[in-house]
């Protein structure tokens, strides 16, 4: 931090904090500055051909310049602050905003001789599961498209051993993702599917 004679500055560590003055001068080789009417001490004056009495004089002490920040800059570190802070809130804010998936519960922890468990397990996130189940629906595969969503997805819940929960709800937190492509699942599925095509074929390449 630079600073010259004249500049206003406020001292903001020490028994002087928050104390304001003009640097009167600048001492580079000690990296202190003289700030008028601030850090006053008293010293003991012989006399002498200026001061015939002597006594006890008033001057300003020299301050280290890392305890003084020039008014201007200080305005800087405001504004620096609080754009941290905002970028900090805005991150919170898109944390929070981003649905957080509960663990699926598997239906082996209720089972019943009524109800034996499923042999598959569904060990992803509910949120994946509801992705896939409404893109099944979507698609009209099932019964040619006949069988409403509320019959539908109890049965492939069932299917994959997990109590059925809300699927709105988590329909819900889909829609609301920001991203160009919402269905993470669905795209990642046809990414690794592509991609181990992409092998296959490499392999078959190979043993030509």
């Amino acid at each position: 931090m630079k600073i010259k004679v004249g500049d206003k500055v406020r001292v903001i560590t020490g028994s002087n904090k928050g104390k304001e003055g003009k640097v009167s001068k600048v001492l580079r080789s000690e990296s202190r500055v003289i700030v008028e009417g601030v850090n006053i001490v008293k010293k003991h004056v012989k006399p002498n051909r200026t001061n015939e009495t002597g006594g006890i004089l008033e001057t300003e002490a020299p301050i280290h310049i890392s305890n003084v920040i020039v008014l201007s800059e200080e305005k800087k570190e405001i504004a620096n602050y609080i754009c941290k802070a905002l970028s900090f809130v805005r991150r919170m804010q898109k944390y929070l905003s981003t649905p957080q998936v509960p663990p699926l519960i598997h239906t082996s922890t209720a089972k019943t001789n009524d109800n034996p468990a499923s042999p598959l397990q569904w060990t992803g996130n509910a949120i994946d599961l509801v992705e896939l189940i409404y893109g099944i629906n979507e698609m009209g595969c099932i019964n040619n498209g006949d069988m409403p969503l509320k019959q539908l997805a109890p049965l492939l819940y069932k299917i994959f051993g997990v109590e059925a929960k809300d699927c709105y709800r988590f329909y819900i937190d889909i829609k609301r993702r920001k991203n160009e492509s919402r269905t993470y699942f669905l795209d990642r599925m046809q990414e690794k599917l592509n991609e181990k095509m992409l092998r296959d074929e490499e392999l078959e390449r190979m043993r030509r």
